[in-house]
Parts: structure tokens; C-alpha cells; sequence
């Protein structure tokens, strides 16, 4: 599987059942601008760590990858290679397709009919040029059997866009143990704790390394997006947040995306959980805190995931305003599998469409528009919408 880290770098990870030595990543790029095709191959070792007696991890980065539109690689372990794999890289010129997708957990049978319909979306010579998977890709970090029931084989059999479509993570909450150290009990999405470290990675507006933590910017084509971590507060994330709105590369971006996993504004859960259990005040300072900056920094959509179901608002960023392009649109997205939820507990009066079956969404950006299609399970539309910069 392969995940985007950082805005020239890719990890990627595998797996074998048995100890593996001498496993490596072999790399190249084609196509980089105003030099012509460079085939030049990259070999590197892989980093290795013990899951159990028959899980064996690998991981390794590639790149920079510069201004490179194709990236291939394979990957090597006794002494057999993966098929070779490429990684389009498009610019904010050409046309971006991305997967959006969230709360698959615990429910691979209709993660398997959701994949269903995105294989039939896509085709089947095409494939996403990413995936913004927007938390709970799995029921229980620490179960090995869940990774490979419920993010895993679903994916390997409903196309196999993970290792051709970079994976933008933003965590949830049955993602991950909340221990930000190795050893957390988070075997396959700790690329951005700093376990792995990487030259290059270290962008203007991150000190201290903190870009690899969830927290973190990447680039879509043109559109910027900022990924936060729900599940852990903290004053850092804060500072961080607040830097990269500001940033000249967010606020000059054709399309400026937040995707987190609790929404700021939820409407449905269990009742039982919601006010007895005090699930209502999970991610408050989403709402409270960050959303203010949202609206006062222009980002123009904000996606999320946690409610199983799917909504999208388009709302005035300042009510007061009198220019009635002056929107954010909120979209929840939180239907890829796990069980719906159908109970209202909360009324915010600020969504335009409630759907309350499993989905997927398809956005696309190119250097005039960003173009949102919203499918259910049997391919039929439930909702679009267009941003026009």
C-alpha cells in the first residue's frame, strides 16, 4: 500500500509471512520536465519490523520525486518482486481525480459493494489519481485480523487502487492507539509519527519535525489540503493550523480543502452514546476552535467522516456577509461499510442534502473548478455540486 508523504515523497509498505532479508524497493521516474525521460533506478532497503511470527513488515519512501508526472516502482522480497506499479503525478493544471472514502470499519461486506461501485465509476483501464480516506479504516488498531478483513483484501479485490493511488490519511478514532511513540501498537499507518524520518520533508512553515505527526499539508492538483488530527488536540496542532492557513501556498491555492475526522457539526448518532456517554463533546474544539479559522481563512470545503451517513452543507463563511459567493461547504462522508447511523441526536439547520446510506465520493480539480459527485452503493447520484474558482 502506498501513502503520499509529503509533496515529492512517497511510503509504502508490505508484507511477507515469513522473515524476509534483504527486502528493497526499486524506484524510478519518467517524464520530468525540461530534462527529458530519467530512468535512472533507485534501489533501497527496506526498513523492517516483526509484527508477529507471520507478519513481517517493510516499509521504504521514495523520492523526491521533483516535478516527475510518473513515478513506478516494485517492490522486492525473497527473491520474487511485486508487478511494477505506477503513480501518476498530476499537476494543478490537468484534472485530479480523488477518492474520497471514510468508516469502513467493521463492515468489509459493504466495503466490498461500495468498492463495487467505484470500480464501475472509474472503469476498468482507470484508476484515482489519490484516496482521501477520512478515518476508521479498520474496527480495532491492535487486531491484525481486522487490517486485512476490513482495509486490506476489500481493497485488494475492488481494484487495487492502493498501490497505484496515494493514500492521503486522516486519522480516526479506532484508527490508532492515541500513544504518539513507537511501539504504540501502530503497525501500518506510522508514517507520519516519526518513526521514519526523511530528507527533505522538513517544509518552511514545520519546525521541530512536527510534520510527521497526522497533522500535516499535501497538494492535490490545485487544491491544498490540510489534515488534522481529531483524536489529539493539542497547542501544537493549534499553531500549526493557524500557520498553515495563513501559509502563502494554502491561501494561493485554486481550491483550499480541511479534512478531519469528526465534523464540526453532527446530527446523527446513538442517542445512548451521544448524552449518556459524553460522545456529544468528542472533537468540540473542531467545532469550536478550528472552525472559526475555517471560516476566517477562507477554506472553502471541509470534509469529514465519524457520522455513517452522508451530508453536505454550503453555508455563508460569515452570515453577515453580502456576497453570496462567499461560501463553505461542509460534507460528511462516513458510509464506505461500518453500520449507519439513523438517529438524530442534533438539529444544526445547515445541510442541504442527508443521505442516509452507504456512499463514496469522486472529486475532481483541475485549474478552474472542483467538481464534487456523490454515488451510493448502486452507482445512482445523491448529490453534486461544483466550487468554480
Amino acid at each position: 500500500m502506498v501513502f503520499e508523504h509529503g509533496p515529492e515523497h512517497y511510503y509504502v509498505v508490505w508484507e511477507t509471512s515469513c522473515p524476509a532479508v534483504g527486502s528493497s524497493l526499486e524506484w524510478w521516474l519518467d517524464d520530468v520536465p525540461g530534462s527529458g525521460s530519467s530512468m535512472l533506478r533507485h534501489f533501497v532497503k527496506a526498513q523492517y519490523k516483526m509484527v508477529d511470527k507471520s507478519h513481517h513488515r517493510y516499509s521504504a519512501i521514495i523520492g523526491p520525486a521533483g516535478h516527475a508526472t510518473k513515478v513506478h516502482y516494485t517492490s522486492n522480497s525473497l527473491g520474487k518482486s511485486t508487478p511494477l506499479y505506477s503513480i501518476a503525478r498530476r499537476n494543478e493544471t490537468e484534472l485530479t481525480r480523488v477518492l474520497v472514502i471514510a468508516d469502513n470499519q467493521n463492515g468489509p461486506t459493504e466495503f466490498r459493494r461500495v468498492l463495487t461501485s467505484i470500480q464501475s465509476h472509474y472503469g476498468s483501464s482507470s484508476v484515482p489519481d489519490a484516496i482521501l480516506h477520512v478515518g476508521d479504516a479498520i474496527q480495532d488498531v491492535h487486531k491484525l485480523s481486522d487490517w486485512q478483513n476490513q482495509l486490506f483484501s476489500p481493497l485488494e479485490d475492488g481494484g487495487g487502487y492502493q498501490h497505484r493511488s496515494p493514500t492521503v490519511f486522516v486519522p480516526g478514532n479506532h484508527d490508532h492507539d492515541k500513544a504518539r511513540v513507537p511501539g504504540n501498537g501502530n503497525v501500518y499507518t506510522d508514517m507520519y509519527h516519526g518513526i521514519l524520518t526523511t530528507d527533505g520533508l522538513r517544509d518552511p512553515a514545520v519546525t521541530n519535525g512536527t510534520y510527521h505527526r497526522f497533522y500535516h499539508t499535501t497538494s492535490l492538483g490545485s487544491a491544498r489540503i490540510i489534515v488534522l488530527d481529531s483524536e489529539c488536540p493539542s497547542a501544537e496542532q493549534s499553531e500549526f493550523l493557524e500557520r498553515e492557513l495563513q501559509s502563502t501556498a494554502f491561501q494561493s491555492a485554486k481550491f483550499r480543502i480541511v479534512a478531519v475526522h469528526i465534523p464540526p457539526y453532527i446530527e446523527f448518532w446513538s442517542p445512548y452514546a451521544w448524552n449518556e456517554k459524553g460522545q456529544k463533546h468528542w472533537g468540540e474544539q473542531v467545532r469550536l476552535e478550528y472552525d472559526a479559522l475555517f471560516r476566517r481563512h477562507n477554506v472553502d470545503l471541509v470534509v469529514s467522516g465519524h457520522q455513517h451517513n452522508y451530508q453536505r452543507g454550503t453555508v455563508q463563511r460569515n452570515p453577515q456577509s453580502a456576497d453570496p459567493a462567499d461560501t463553505i461547504t461542509y460534507a460528511i462522508v462516513g458510509g464506505a461499510g461500518g453500520e449507519l447511523d439513523l438517529e438524530r441526536v442534533e438539529s444544526w439547520n445547515m445541510y442541504n442534502v442527508t443521505y442516509l446510506g452507504h456512499h463514496f465520493v469522486s472529486l475532481e480539480v483541475d485549474s478552474r473548478q472542483l467538481r464534487w459527485l456523490a454515488k451510493n452503493k448502486a452507482g445512482s447520484i445523491i448529490d453534486q455540486f461544483n466550487i468554480v474558482y
